[in-house]
């Protein structure tokens, strides 16, 4: 679901929570967001990559976020339903990445802020590939120039590509493919919480300084396909039903918007009203924001087909 049809669905003002200055204050915010995304200016279309001879992504494999507080931060997120998985840590014990668990396939990973790394926001997505050799092997013939395809910390296969100018640096785009043996694929069936507010991550928005060239990178380069209704929200390859929305780089700057769905929305409405968690929205779609002012988007899975 792109900005603009989100902003269809979007909050009531009789919610109660819209009674927060934090929430009507975000409600602009969100609001800001679907104009902007539909205000960008129509590009001329570059002939887009076949989908049919791109190898296909099985779907959205995980974002990543860095945060202020990476405990304060797995708490909130606990309180959303969503368990770590497991975590690597320094020398010293400290977390120096958590994988909280959306389900067996997705996942939100979170770094903390450090010295060399003080800003807070987003970092990187990661596509899941069905088979990473043959996906790098058709960016390189289409002049691309991925780094080599590499086994990660985790066990599984992973590559990297320099992907459109994002605001603070270009896009590092991610790619991973699953293994028998790494902790992914030993944790499936484990550490999904029954409380999850969400089961699926259905698109990730991503601010770009120029929209129309991003646009066309993923068109021509990487085989992605534009939704009728939104030239700037993006299908990926093959048949996931997921998908990238470009949104200008001013818009929102660093922060991380992620669209999730899930089956009973009002017992997800529940479960945060249940933990304290302030959301705005109405009976399909609601809005919530985490330590670090990155947007959870969850809408009901109904909705979502139509």
């Amino acid at each position: 679901m792109s900005f603009s049809r989100m902003l269809q669905n979007l909050v009531s003002p009789k919610h109660p929570a819209c009674k927060s200055l934090r929430n009507i204050v975000l409600l602009a915010f969100v609001v800001s967001l679907a104009s902007a995304a539909v205000a960008q200016t129509p590009a001329a279309t570059a002939p887009a990559a076949s989908s049919a001879q791109t190898p296909p992504l099985n779907g959205i494999a995980h974002i990543a976020i860095r945060v202020k507080d990476i405990a304060a931060s797995t708490a909130f997120y606990n309180k959303l339903g969503f368990q770590q998985a497991f975590a690597n840590t320094a020398a010293d014990g400290s977390i120096t990445q958590s994988f909280l668990k959306i389900n067996d396939k997705q996942f939100i990973e979170l770094y903390p802020v450090t010295a060399h790394d003080p800003d807070a926001g987003f970092l990187h997505l990661c596509f899941e590939g069905a088979d990473l050799n043959a996906l790098h092997d058709f960016y390189v013939a289409e002049g691309l120039t991925p780094k080599p395809v590499r086994t990660a910390a985790a066990g599984n296969l992973l590559f990297t590509l320099a992907g459109p100018e994002q605001p603070a640096f270009p896009q590092n785009i991610e790619y991973t493919q699953y293994m028998p043996t790494s902790r992914h694929t030993k944790d499936i069936g484990q550490h999904l919480g029954p409380d999850r507010i969400a089961d699926k991550m259905i698109s990730v928005s991503l601010y770009m300084k120029a929209p129309a060239a991003a646009r066309d990178f993923y068109l021509t380069k990487l085989g992605f396909t534009a939704d009728p209704a939104n030239r700037y929200y993006l299908h990926l390859p093959g048949n996931s039903g997921q998908a990238i929305d470009l949104i200008p780089a001013e818009s929102a700057g660093t922060r991380s918007v992620i669209l999730l769905t899930t089956p009973n929305i009002k017992k997800a409405a529940a479960q945060l009203d249940a933990n304290g968690i302030v959301f705005i929205g109405n009976k399909n779609i609601f809005t919530v924001i985490d330590p670090d002012d990155n947007q959870i988007i969850v809408e009901s899975e109904s909705v979502a087909k139509q």
